[in-house]
């Protein structure tokens, strides 16, 4: 059912590869100073955020040093 393929109907869709215009886009418009102050200002936001998480959440990825000895609690201080 699969393994035959009928030609193709319309003969531009079949060189579609081949078709050059002779259009040329419109240039890119240039990014104002706001909207380039405002990339920047987005970056160092994430570069921030994931810096303070990081600075943040290193502790606690630490070993603890007091899980070493043995816990007391106050109550048991006090005979």
């Amino acid at each position: 059912m699969f393994g035959r393929r009928e030609p193709v109907p319309f003969a531009f869709v079949a060189e579609a590869d081949r078709f050059r215009s002779n259009v040329t886009p419109p240039p890119r418009e240039r990014s104002t100073a706001g909207q380039m102050a405002g990339r920047w200002l987005l970056g160092l936001t994430i570069v921030a955020g994931l810096v303070g998480s990081l600075v943040i959440g290193t502790p606690a990825l630490t070993p603890d040093k007091t899980a070493d000895q043995p816990q007391q609690s106050q109550a048991s201080e006090r005979r």
